[in-house]
């Protein structure tokens, strides 16, 4: 059975607080990561650029105490939800410069799946 959040063209949505900073539509997914185009709302989306940015220079320089300290950061700043408005527990996020995006979730928090 395949998962309705994970069809093609289902709409994730960012949030920083109440206000919606962007809209993923997915263009595949790859478990477990999923993909998509990002449709950013530039008045909102603009003042975590940066952040998204620098997880990415992190990535690519395999600085995984700076990835996480990203991560971390994007997580208490933003929430993500799923295509019917319901949050995502736990999720990393990456949204690239090309306007794409990449992510993984759990329904759960990351750290109770680890305990």
């Amino acid at each position: 059975m395949t998962n309705p959040n994970l069809s093609i063209g289902s709409i994730w949505r960012l949030h920083h607080g109440d206000q919606e900073v962007a809209r993923l539509t997915v263009t595949g997914a790859d478990m477990p990561w999923t993909h998509a185009e990002v449709q950013t709302l530039p008045a909102s989306f603009e003042e975590f650029r940066p952040l998204f940015a620098e997880l990415e220079r992190a990535v690519d320089e395999e600085n995984w105490e700076r990835a996480d300290a990203c991560y971390t950061q994007i997580r208490s700043a933003l929430t993500l939800t799923f295509p019917d408005g319901s949050p995502v527990a736990e999720f990393m996020l990456h949204v690239y410069d090309d306007g794409t995006a990449g992510w993984r979730w759990h329904d759960e928090p990351f750290d109770a799946v680890n305990q």
